[in-house]
């Protein structure tokens, strides 16, 4: 049975990151997250400057992501942006790992790209692993990596890829062991689900359902208190 005593509202970073997303998109995004004050909105890059504005003094930051959501693009082409997306704004940038450099265990670029960024950066970075495409010794190893490389959260995937899952947050929390955060992203539905992912360790909910998943959370907690 889900805890009661967990308020949904302290872990979304709220995404807005469909491809067909506008700036009037982002504005009701912000809106929703100011009203409730959750940790963070989650925009494309080109976006940033937009939700920086919209969230100028307010509690809730401006997460930028980045290389999204294949990872493929070169290192030279990441760190350009989220450098950009920090010159602009954004405190907080979900980086996509190399995906073939994580298969082809090229260990070594994976930790430079991650490092280098958030040295010239200076940000909060949340790596972004897919682990719905991963072995369970590449999820291993790719968490290590990153934390290696100072990420301040291990983050499950895009939601392109696959979602989150109870086991997965459960690992990444095991392997952060208190180094990192956990972001658990993509596919989260129900207000159960997303309380069983911060039971199992989460400590940031990534999804575009922020108000959907408030409302049920208001109408599981009516049910309890029925007779």
């Amino acid at each position: 049975m889900p805890s009661t005593s967990i308020d949904l509202a302290d872990y979304f970073d709220l995404a807005v990151l469909a491809p067909t997303a506008t700036l009037q998109d982002v504005t009701a995004a912000c809106r929703l997250a100011i009203q409730h004050d959750f940790p963070a909105v989650c925009v494309y890059s080109s976006a940033v400057r937009h939700t920086r504005e919209l969230l100028q003094s307010k509690k809730t930051q401006v997460c930028a992501v980045i290389g999204f959501p294949s990872g493929a693009v070169t290192s030279t082409v990441k760190l350009l942006e989220a450098q950009e997306a920090a010159d602009n704004g954004a405190t907080e940038l979900d980086v996509v790992l190399n995906l073939g450099q994580v298969k082809s265990g090229h260990w070594e670029s994976v930790f430079n790209e991650i490092a280098q960024i958030r040295e010239e950066t200076g940000q909060v970075i949340k790596t972004i692993l897919e682990l719905g495409v991963l072995t369970p010794a590449e999820k291993k190893t790719a968490a290590e990596v990153c934390l290696d490389a100072g990420a301040h959260y291990l983050k499950t995937s895009t939601g392109w890829f696959g979602g989150a899952t109870v086991p997965d947050v459960r690992l990444l929390s095991e392997m952060a062991q208190g180094r990192a955060g956990v972001k658990a992203s993509g596919g989260i539905r129900t207000y159960e689900q997303a309380i069983a992912l911060i039971e199992a360790g989460a400590t940031r909910l990534g999804t575009s359902r922020g108000a959907e998943l408030l409302a049920q959370q208001v109408a599981y907690h009516e049910r309890g208190m029925q007779p």
